[in-house]
């Protein structure tokens, strides 16, 4: 287990000393965000019913099958511990006043980039936070006890960020955690599938995007997604995430990368980075972005500085075959 015991105590202690707890995660959160954020809310609502604990954020309508928000004010951080889930920097923390409280706490799983609140538990070893806050409810026993709601919430979460345990982040410590969860008492059949769900017009543009990747002789596969695009399909910005994975599934793409145009800024793209070998979080972070090593996010202001991303990730694929080419 790599939580240590003085994080794990020194946690639910600050949870025992606090009357109103509030907790965030990041902007444009994914279900790990929300998983992570509402199984430790409610973790805390079944051990200790006389708290007041807060899910701070915006609601994300494509995610409210998860759980919804909870309304917050400045006034309620007068005194508050305040826990932000899943959330590298605090730029992308979704809410304000996150740093009023009396004390800030910091739970993740991506790389530290910003060593941010008074107890960080960090663990880039785990394939979500959800992972973390399942382990932290292992660690802390009857001091924190898990029950079928909050099992729920972290399973979905664990499922969506290892692409249901498909991903390199998916070790053996991950489907322990996995299968001791499925010990409570939730269909996790219904959360599988409601991943693997298509609406009509979202079956049309994953066929859309097959018909207009580009894939370089190197292995890289990138994708231009417009504001037209998704008014056409009929979709939401939200809803691109399904193209996400689809370059990977191809034989020979190593890695990949999806520009969403920004809606308002013709010139902005979101660029979603994806890899099954060269680590990508370096050129992530040449672009105003980071996260994993396999899986980061970046921002391009022009068609320059989205050729660049190409170029650069073709470069790391090109030393990642020659080195697997030496090794053998």
């Amino acid at each position: 287990m790599y939580i240590e015991h003085h994080e794990a105590q020194a946690l639910i202690q600050l949870i025992q000393a606090a009357q109103t707890i509030i907790i965030h995660r990041h902007v444009r959160p994914d279900p790990d965000a929300i998983g992570s954020q509402l199984g430790l809310k409610s973790l805390i609502e079944s051990t200790f019913p006389d708290k007041r604990v807060l899910a701070a954020g915006t609601t994300t309508q494509g995610l409210k099958w998860i759980g919804s928000m909870d309304k917050v004010t400045a006034a309620d951080y007068q005194g508050a511990l305040v826990i932000v889930c899943d959330t590298a920097n605090q730029p992308r923390i979704d809410g304000d006043h996150y740093d009023k409280g009396a004390t800030l706490v910091k739970i993740d799983h991506h790389p530290p980039v910003d060593d941010y609140g008074q107890l960080q538990i960090v663990h880039p070893i785990a394939s979500s936070t959800c992972e973390i806050i399942a382990e932290i409810s292992r660690h802390l026993g009857d001091q924190l006890p898990m029950q079928d709601q909050a099992a729920r919430l972290l399973y979905t979460g664990m499922v969506s960020d290892t692409a249901r345990f498909l991903y390199e982040s998916t070790t053996s410590r991950t489907l322990e955690v996995a299968a001791w969860l499925k010990q409570y008492d939730f269909s996790s059949f219904e959360i599988s599938d409601r991943f693997m769900r298509l609406s009509f017009e979202e079956a049309k543009f994953q066929g859309h995007i097959f018909e207009t990747m580009s894939i370089n002789e190197a292995g890289v596969a990138w994708v231009t997604i417009s504001q037209e695009d998704i008014k056409a399909f009929g979709i939401s910005e939200e809803q691109t995430q399904i193209a996400v994975t689809l370059p990977g599934r191809i034989e020979g793409v190593l890695s990949w990368v999806i520009f969403v145009q920004q809606e308002g800024n013709g010139d902005h793209y979101r660029c979603r980075i994806r890899s099954k070998g060269p680590v990508i979080n370096g050129i992530a972070a040449n672009h105003d972005g980071g996260g994993h090593p396999m899986a980061s996010g970046a921002n391009a202001h022009s068609l320059a500085e989205r050729q660049a991303i190409v170029e650069e990730l073709t470069q790391a694929v090109l030393a990642y075959r020659q080195e697997i080419e030496q090794e053998d």
